[in-house]
């Protein structure tokens, strides 16, 4: 669905679903891992090998299987509680300070003979180069389990749904699966995201979110990839019959899902393709959503798209994919081209951070906008996630540029600028210097376009300071605002040759 095109009634239930989700509270239990992003540069090679050398500049850790979805689930309003098995390593109090301070209420089974499950990505420029697994995945015994099943009696009362998640790292044992089976009269609705989803076809979910590939074993083949939606539509009775699930939603990541229920035709959800490296979590993403859209009242359909719509938001961002109830109503709301306040700008900051996404900030008078500053904004943008442009106002740019300047006045700069794909704020500012609002933004990558260095730039060591780096783009060369303004002045319809110092100049 293009989320752009969605009807005021639509917005309207879709935006109740999401605000009714902080009423409720959810139980979740399963495999836990702590996702470790490391991010660098390769900038040589190793003398002992022809590989490359990468410097490791700073880690983000997530959540990771289970302790993401408890992270979006918290992200999303509901209260939550973690039950899971990890070691007494220093991975597993990383893993315990991300989840506290995502707000999730941890209860660990803690082994101190077990490794805690670690994933650990290196990435250069947005690539990820190499991954590693560290930890014991090994199945807990059945004493683990019944301290699992214990603590889930203890907690569960006033859940108003219990998710596990199975992710082949030991701890949901047949044991443990026999156990929520007996109990399953006594537990609200429940969710299973697994990776063999068929183990769990005596428990008789309410909802199962598997893959594709998870579930391709119990169905004919597809005829190729292309058929893939068409054989889950056309197995859908026969696969919850398998899974002894009501409602089957088989994810099928840049195809959208397939979301099948009793007595009701298939319904299809689409998506739009991204990399894969930035759909890393994005199931979690989809079946805490589901699940909260359901119990707050939503009809299969809407949580369907709402589920799938958080999805989509997750993954705009860098690391394990996360994503807010904040930033699902931002998406549904009704797009306003322009500029937005300097309170506004630094509450879309705060949370753009929640869902790990890097914020790229650039200023400029940008008047008469042409194809220069389309190239270095696009540039920018590859630099991060949320690029932000810092718009000089009219009494800014007549200081700065005499008085003839600006051409197009500050609300019109902004909406041009606003309408473009790679630019997510506008904001405008009157001062001669952007220093206040790089403050409030505090930018992972500050941009200008240049000939210089950035130790030039009169920005650079507050940009430093506040733990950002500076990026000089070149110039797009032959483009220049001063010279389009000329050019017209003079009723010349033939193009200006121009330096590279005179280039996409804003």
């Amino acid at each position: 669905m293009d989320y752009t095109r969605l009807s005021e009634a639509q917005r309207d239930r879709y935006s109740q679903l999401i605000s009714d989700f902080a009423r409720l509270s959810v139980l979740v239990v399963g495999d836990c891992f702590l996702d470790d992003w490391m991010y660098g540069r390769p900038e040589r090679l190793c003398r002992e090998a022809p590989i490359p050398v990468m410097d490791v500049t700073h880690h983000r850790y997530f959540g990771g299987g289970a302790a993401n979805a408890a992270t979006n689930l918290a992200a999303l309003g509901a209260a939550c509680r973690l039950i899971s098995v990890t070691g007494t390593d220093r991975d597993s109090f990383t893993l315990l300070q991300v989840l506290e301070e995502a707000g999730v209420d941890c209860q660990f089974v803690s082994l101190p003979q077990r490794g805690t499950v670690a994933k650990r990505r290196l990435v250069a420029d947005r690539q990820i180069m190499l991954r590693v697994d560290e930890g014991d995945s090994a199945e807990t015994s059945n004493a683990v389990s019944d301290q699992l099943l214990a603590r889930l009696d203890a907690a569960v009362a006033g859940a108003d749904a219990v998710v596990i998640c199975d992710y082949g790292s030991g701890t949901c044992t047949d044991r443990f699966i026999a156990g929520i089976a007996a109990r399953r009269d006594r537990l609200p609705q429940l969710v299973v995201d697994a990776h063999e989803p068929g183990r769990w076809n005596g428990v008789h979910a309410d909802l199962m979110t598997p893959s594709f590939a998870e579930v391709a074993q119990l169905l004919p083949a597809p005829a190729g990839e292309s058929d893939r939606a068409q054989v889950v539509e056309a197995n859908s009775a026969e696969l919850r019959s398998r899974l002894g699930a009501r409602v089957v939603a088989v994810t099928l990541d840049s195809d959208g899902a397939v979301v099948s229920a009793p007595d009701q035709p298939c319904y299809r959800s689409y998506t739009t393709p991204v990399a894969a490296p930035a759909t890393i979590g994005a199931g979690d993403c989809y079946t805490a959503a589901f699940i909260l859209a359901l119990a707050s009242g939503g009809s299969v359909a809407d949580s369907a798209e709402v589920a799938q719509l958080t999805a989509a938001v997750a993954i705009g961002g860098r690391g394990t994919s996360a994503c807010s109830a904040a930033s699902l109503l931002a998406e549904l709301a009704v797009p306003d081209l322009g500029p937005i306040g300097r309170k506004e700008l630094v509450a879309h900051i705060r949370r753009h951070r929640e869902t790990g996404k890097r914020i790229v900030f650039t200023n400029g008078c940008f008047d008469v906008l042409h194809r220069g500053h389309v190239s270095y904004l696009n540039a920018a943008k590859r630099l991060g996630d949320v690029l932000i442009v810092a718009v000089n106002s009219d009494s800014s740019v007549r200081r700065l540029k005499g008085e003839e300047r600006p051409i197009n006045e500050q609300t019109d700069r902004a909406a041009v600028l606003a309408a473009l794909a790679c630019v997510d704020h506008v904001v405008l500012f009157d001062e001669d210097s952007p220093r206040s609002l790089l403050e409030a933004v505090r930018p992972e990558v500050y941009v200008k376009g240049g000939d210089y260095t950035p130790e030039l730039l009169p920005e650079r060591e507050l940009v430093e300071s506040l733990g950002g780096e500076v990026r000089v783009l070149d110039y797009v060369p032959d483009r220049s605002t001063s010279a389009i303004i000329e050019r017209i002045r003079q009723g010349s319809h033939h193009g200006v040759g121009l330096g590279a110092e005179d280039g996409a100049r804003a």
